[in-house]
């Protein structure tokens, strides 16, 4: 089928290039000259036939503009995707805008990174069951090979709600290899890190894609000497623990990971230099910098 993509950074280009692979028009625009097929959103929404589908895959701060313009580039049967890391509660308002002249909404999560045109994406789909199967062939395109790796998650704000949570589940898988990876490190015993989360890749409960690409990063820097201790956030793991909070779940590895975060990017936490003062103070602790 013919399809808009709007976005052709990291995830939108390798999609772009993935579903073209697989027999599918693709009209592409980005703000880059160099990677765009159509100079503005006007220009691609006028190569595409009705009913359109247009596919957006821009950085959150940019998506609600995008969506709303399109909202008037588009009309009556024509279909817009949200595949970025939209906060699941905008969902339905955008859908029921759209919907007033007549425009399907889907949102959904995207998870496959950069390896994503090679592997395939995984796909949380969210909106109405008529929508979904009108654009069922884009999905089966990018998804993985097999029957896993789509889902028609529920209404509109489920793709983006499961995402969330997916996202937050990663932060602590994340986490927990980072843990463990500095024990191994500061271990007097053992003398080959790498290798032993090389051994973990087959045979064990903990194998994962997570733990093949943290073997690919020790091998290629088996000291990680080259990077900077800090890891940002996107917002769907804070997004996750306040839904935590708003339904009473408890979420403490989840939880955990993302204060973790938060530390990594402190180069002299206060907190910590609070937690200092208080040992000097009742136990004469020594303060050293």
């Amino acid at each position: 089928m013919q399809l808009g993509l709007v976005g052709l950074g990291r995830m939108g280009g390798n999609m772009r290039e993935r579903l073209r692979a697989a027999g599918h028009e693709v009209v592409g625009y980005d703000r880059d000259p160099e990677l765009s097929d159509a100079t503005d959103l006007a220009d691609l929404v006028g190569r595409l036939a009705a009913p359109r589908v247009v596919w957006v895959m821009v950085p959150v701060q940019v998506t609600e503009a995008t969506v709303a313009e399109l909202g008037e580039l588009l009309g009556a049967g024509d279909i817009v995707i949200d595949g970025g890391n939209s906060r699941f509660t905008e969902d339905a308002p955008r859908a029921a805008r759209l919907g007033e002249r007549g425009i399907g909404y889907l949102d959904v999560g995207v998870s496959g990174g950069v390896w994503g045109r090679e592997n395939g994406y995984a796909l949380m789909v969210g909106g109405d069951a008529a929508h979904v199967a009108h654009c069922q062939p884009v999905f089966d395109a990018l998804k993985p090979a097999g029957p896993f790796g789509f889902v028609h998650a529920g209404p509109v704000g489920a793709g983006h709600y499961a995402k969330m949570v997916h996202n937050g589940i990663e932060y602590g898988l994340m986490h927990a290899y980072a843990e463990g990876y500095e024990l191994l490190a500061k271990s007097e015993l053992v003398t080959d890190v790498p290798g032993v989360f090389r051994s973990w890749r087959e045979g064990t409960v903990v194998r994962s894609w997570l733990l093949d690409l943290l073997d690919r990063a020790l091998e290629e820097d088996p000291e990680l000497a080259g990077l900077r201790g800090y890891a940002d956030d996107t917002g769907e793991g804070r997004w996750t623990v306040e839904e935590a909070i708003r339904l009473a779940v408890p979420m403490n590895v989840i939880a955990a990971s993302l204060f973790a975060r938060f530390a990594s990017r402190q180069d002299d936490s206060p907190a910590m230099k609070a937690i200092a003062a208080l040992r000097q103070q009742f136990g004469g602790h020594a303060v050293r910098r």
